[in-house]
């Protein structure tokens, strides 16, 4: 089904006005997944931040220690996701849950592929598109706590991943592609606010030329220089290295975060045995990173922990 379609199945009038903008605590993360699913929108289960305990999964994650409560998948997304309303109702009727969107299983039109593009502060994308000369493109969009997500139909030829391309630097935030996922309306965030729909008869619009250009676009290297002194001089990892980036390639969903820590930790003991650049380590990582679907934010936090709990040893 495909978002925005006049064939889809109708939701009710009042629905519509609880998840747009200015709604109210009444809206539940059931309310959202309805919607999302009566709309063509793929969902699963994620933590709740009104738990006592985190209920995410994924390999490295500890429920029992968990800060960033409320965003955390409870399933396999890339496999458990669905558009069956029974089972949305029992994933969320039933339990404290919020809703997550699973941007791979949203099929849009002509084979289209969604992405959604997440500003950490409002204007964000305004702002990244005035820094290319256009202006922003109005589409479908759900205010967050910090900023908002913006939906956007890509074409299905292009294999478009979590990386910013050359938005590094010039966007506050990142963009969630088919093997991401993102935060659904009607779902609370850990300080309380709920993600609204900002206009619910507006569907996703192709994305903008400059956009898909920009993230196809590689960008100067910004990850921030590690602690622990100037980096030696080098090249580009290879070798065992080239072996260590090819793990973290072949990672899964679940296992990521936990496959780059430990494949850093080994990069960076063997570029200081070879006095190699550290930044270009840290880059190669980051970029193997993003293309198996973690954020650019997860991925250099990941990779600067690893750096500093190399260098404590």
């Amino acid at each position: 089904m495909i978002p925005g379609n006049t064939n889809a199945p109708a939701v009710t009038g009042a629905l519509d006005d609880q998840l747009g903008g200015g709604s109210d605590s009444s809206v539940s993360p059931l309310d959202g997944a309805l919607w999302l699913i009566r709309h063509g929108f793929a969902v699963f289960p994620t933590d709740h931040p009104g738990l006592d305990r985190c209920a995410g999964i994924g390999h490295g994650h500890d429920p029992a220690t968990c800060t960033d409560r409320g965003k955390h998948p409870c399933v396999p997304f890339t496999r458990a996701h669905t558009l069956d309303e029974d089972q949305v109702r029992r994933s969320f009727g039933e339990q404290l849950r919020n809703v997550g969107v699973a941007i791979g299983g949203v099929d849009g039109p002509d084979g289209a592929r969604l992405l959604v593009v997440d500003s950490d502060r409002p204007g964000a994308i305004e702002d990244a598109a005035a820094a290319f000369g256009y202006r922003h493109t109005p589409t479908m969009r759900v205010t967050t706590a910090k900023g908002h997500h913006d939906y956007y139909w890509t074409p299905g030829s292009l294999q478009l991943g979590n990386g910013l391309g050359a938005l590094r630097g010039k966007f506050d935030g990142d963009v969630r592609g088919p093997r991401g996922y993102v935060i659904g309306p009607g779902s609370v965030h850990a300080t309380g606010v709920i993600y609204e729909l900002v206009d619910p008869e507006q569907p996703p619009v192709p994305a903008p030329a400059w956009l898909l250009t920009a993230l196809q676009t590689p960008a100067a290297p910004s990850v921030p220089r590690p602690a622990g002194g100037a980096p030696r001089q080098g090249g580009v990892p290879r070798g065992a290295l080239a072996r260590l980036i090819a793990f973290v390639l072949d990672s899964r969903q679940g296992e990521r975060n936990g496959r780059l820590y430990w494949a850093a930790q080994k990069a960076f003991q063997h570029a200081r045995a070879a006095q190699m650049d550290a930044r270009a380590v840290a880059n190669a990582l980051r970029d193997a990173a993003t293309r198996v679907g973690l954020s650019t934010a997860e991925a250099e936090h990941t990779i600067t922990s690893a750096y500093n709990s190399r260098n404590a040893q």
